[in-house]
């Protein structure tokens, strides 16, 4: 019997998620759109829909300006985000081969719309609560 996968995982945007945007550090190590908006908090195969569903230039734009928010590991060979981008969009599929559904994900770079750390003191907080709560009903 052969095992089926219940993790499948969009290969169209693989020459895009794959292709190196730069090295990292100094051991050669190369950093990857898709470590690169994993390390952004974004899912990297959303990103890609998203940015496929859009014109070149426009695509071009937000994924420089993701880029750009990257630490620069190496201060002595600073990005050209703007070249990088370019490259990286012409990997996209066309706009039309896109069958994802749409998700606001660009709604205010930075932010990501999964469980981020900054949400997680939140849930903490009500989880401690419940048990509190739990712990002080089955003492009385």
């Amino acid at each position: 019997m052969q095992a089926a996968s219940v993790f499948r995982v969009p290969q169209e945007f693989d020459d895009f998620l794959f292709a190196s945007i730069d090295e990292e550090g100094n051991n050669g190590t190369s950093l990857t759109v898709l470590s690169a908006l994993t390390q952004l908090d974004f899912d990297p195969w959303q990103v890609a829909a998203e940015l496929a569903r859009l014109s070149g230039d426009t695509a071009t734009r937000r994924l420089s300006s993701l880029l750009a928010s990257l630490p620069n590991r190496r201060p002595s060979a600073p990005r050209d985000v703007a070249r990088i981008a370019t490259r990286l969009v012409a990997l996209l599929p066309r706009r039309s081969a896109v069958k994802l559904p749409p998700r606001a994900l660009f709604a205010g770079f930075g932010t990501s719309t999964n469980f981020s750390i900054r949400n997680r003191p939140i849930l903490f907080t009500i989880f401690v609560a419940l048990l509190l709560s739990l712990a002080w009903i089955t003492g009385r």
